[in-house]
């Protein structure tokens, strides 16, 4: 560990963001599923449904209120979980470096906003959960869901009364999840898409924990990184990806990123350089 630590001292030596990128690991340790195993299916009448069929623009458009019963089901499990060490180390790291450091995270649960991590170095570039926005578009803006609106358990439908509430509040039409669907793109409005590949170029340093590069932006921040000369350090419990770029430029930690950031996050602070 300690020449991890070492790097990172000397990366944050140098003029350049740093930037952490945070995903499903970090979640986990907080005991979150991913809801891509069995812990996401979702049945529809006779159907069993994957959460890569519910998480659609098309699967909303086809059965809205059976999408929002998925989603009010997850926001109960992410509203029962709790910030873990990671998140509030990362808060510390913003708080230390308020004109370097920025937080990319694939995470739409919200405990990185929840642990205190600051709206104006944080980029939830698929989304976050407990926000909603106008499924026609009308406006860019998203809103909290209301606080009437309940979690679901496992295959409760949405009442009569929960639908009332699910509207946008401009045009009172419906609303939908604010959330990156796997037939959606990436934009700057919604998803900090030009936002987060600018970060990319200007890094000194990169922290990679809890993710294993299974989305498009991810691997555009990390590649952009690395192209620009940051130092790059993955932290994750097993092999990836995203791993064997950081070999070759800082290194990995293969342990949970909960039991390792508050370190990381030390060294960083202990040598911060102007820009």
């Amino acid at each position: 560990m300690e020449p991890i630590l070492a790097t990172c001292r000397a990366a944050v030596a140098r003029p350049g963001k740093v930037l952490a990128l945070t995903g499903a690991g970090v979640s986990a340790e907080s005991g979150i599923p991913t809801f891509r195993g069995k812990e996401g299916y979702w049945t529809v009448g006779a159907r069993e449904y994957h959460p890569q069929d519910l998480a659609t623009h098309e699967a909303f458009e086809g059965m809205p209120w059976s999408v929002w019963a998925w989603y009010l089901y997850r926001l109960g499990v992410c509203r029962a979980a709790a910030p873990n060490a990671a998140h509030e180390a990362l808060v510390r790291l913003a708080r230390g470096l308020p004109d370097r450091f920025a937080l990319v995270t694939q995470n739409v649960d919200g405990l990185h906003r929840r642990a205190g991590s600051p709206d104006a170095q944080t980029f939830p570039i698929h989304g976050d959960i407990s926000l909603m926005r106008c499924a026609r578009d009308c406006t860019l803006d998203r809103f909290p869901i209301p606080d009437g609106v309940p979690a679901l358990a496992k295959g409760e439908e949405v009442s009569a009364a929960i639908k009332a509430l699910l509207v946008c509040p401009r045009c009172r039409g419906m609303a939908r999840p604010h959330v990156l669907w796997f037939d959606e793109s990436y934009d700057e409005p919604r998803f900090h898409l030009d936002t987060v590949r600018k970060l990319a170029t200007q890094a000194a340093l990169l922290v990679i924990a809890g993710t294993s590069a299974q989305t498009n932006l991810p691997w555009q921040v990390v590649t952009l990184a690395a192209r620009s000369g940051a130092t790059i350090i993955d932290v994750n419990i097993e092999d990836n990806p995203f791993g064997e770029i950081a070999e070759s430029s800082g290194g990995c930690v293969r342990a949970p990123a909960a039991t390792v950031m508050s370190a990381i996050v030390d060294a960083i602070l202990d040598r911060p350089a102007a820009g």
